[in-house]
């Protein structure tokens, strides 16, 4: 399997389920909380230590665009399982390539930005999937309607590889102040 980062040692995914995912989960079996749906954990690494940063009871954005193109299950099913306590009856089979994904912003995002800015080089997208996030279609056309407006996955068989075909969809894209971090990957 590919590893989420290179820091993420063996030693430091144990340090994460151990410290942080399994005291999480008897949390909730001690409180007698009969929690079904996702737990999404943010993390930092602190020295050599995960860190909570946050909890949340939802899939992450932008996380969800690079994690569920993973996802070789139905999800729909798995969702189901979930929802009738089945889930440990289901092999998730998970994508081994890496994934990365590149959120596009509206200028002034996440302050004042402006809308309508038509979307321009969709069609041209071969090598990644864009997420419409803040986007919608107007008068045949494909324009901004928000300050995330897509997130661009791709796949690679190392995340250098991934992150370089994102930033490739990217260069294909346009919109007026179109924006987006140029240095994701850059310290893997």
């Amino acid at each position: 399997a590919v590893s989420p980062v290179p820091f993420a040692t063996d030693d430091f995914l144990n340090k994460i389920e151990e410290r942080i995912v399994k005291p999480t989960i008897n949390g909730f079996k001690k409180d007698d909380l009969p929690y079904v749906g996702f737990v999404f954990i943010g993390l930092i690494k602190v020295d050599d230590d995960p860190k909570v940063i946050e909890y949340n009871v939802r899939m992450g954005d932008p996380e969800t665009e690079v994690v569920l193109p993973r996802l070789k299950n139905d999800f729909v099913e798995i969702l189901q399982a979930m929802s009738n306590q089945t889930l440990d009856k289901i092999d998730i089979e998970i994508d081994e390539r890496a994934a990365t994904t590149i959120m596009l912003v509206s200028g002034g995002y996440p302050e004042a930005y402006e809308k309508g800015k038509e979307i321009s080089g969709v069609q041209n997208i071969t090598e990644s999937i864009p997420f419409h996030a803040g986007a919608q279609i107007q008068d045949d056309k494909i324009v901004t309607s928000g300050g995330r407006v897509m997130a661009i996955t791709s796949y690679g068989n190392t995340y250098k590889e991934a992150i370089k075909k994102s930033y490739q969809s990217i260069e294909k894209l346009h919109f007026d102040k179109m924006n987006y971090r140029k240095d994701i990957g850059f310290d893997l």
